[in-house]
């Protein structure tokens, strides 16, 4: 599975974002899929994910109300809209995949797209 991330940038606080995922090789809808972000001299921690049917997503604390993650099978897409971003959003962000169910450790999952930086400027 190859993972391609893109849709970072800059933007002021309050302001909004959509990363897209792009996903080839493997059988994309029976893959978990999650999201991921690093802040500078921080570790990978977990954000988002989506089941394979898109019927289940899990969320941190810290983006519930406002980071949705999607996915589109038929696109092999997967998006985080992000909006009223805050600066403790910058980070760069990640996508990953796994088969099997959901987890919450970057440890977990062997599949991972280049990130994709996203500076929330205050």
């Amino acid at each position: 599975v190859q993972l391609q991330a893109c849709g970072g940038g800059l933007v002021q606080t309050g302001g909004s974002l959509r990363l897209s995922c792009a996903a080839s090789g493997g059988t994309f809808s029976r893959l978990m899929l999650g999201w991921f972000r690093q802040a500078p001299g921080k570790e990978r921690l977990f954000v988002a994910a989506i089941n394979w049917s898109g019927t289940g997503t899990y969320y941190d604390d810290s983006v519930k109300g406002r980071l949705t993650i999607s996915r589109d099978s038929a696109k092999r897409t997967m998006y985080l809209q992000m909006n009223s971003l805050e600066p403790e959003d910058t980070a760069v962000y990640y996508c990953a995949a796994r088969q099997g169910a959901l987890a919450y450790s970057s440890r977990n999952y062997p599949y991972w797209g280049r990130g994709t930086l996203v500076t929330v400027s205050s």
